[in-house]
């Protein structure tokens, strides 16, 4: 493989759809779609393969931090 093509991200990884432009852990593949369930938790969503990718160091801490925010909000 080159060295500038990206594998997708595997189960348990975060990966961002880029078609809805959100971030969350891949659970697994169906139907051959991805699931991806958003990091804090919630209701998964399918993804086509073409557009699941691996976040940006940059995306994946602003998810983080958004749920650690969201957890001290709520006295978590």
């Amino acid at each position: 493989m080159a060295s500038n093509q990206q594998t997708r991200p595997v189960i348990g990884e975060l990966a961002k759809d880029t078609a809805r432009g959100r971030i969350g852990v891949v659970m697994g593949e169906v139907g051959g779609r991805v699931q991806i369930r958003p990091i804090g938790g919630g209701t998964e969503w399918d993804a086509m393969p073409g557009n699941v990718v691996a976040p940006s160091a940059r995306e994946e801490l602003s998810a983080r931090l958004a749920i650690r925010n969201g957890n001290s909000r709520d006295g978590l």
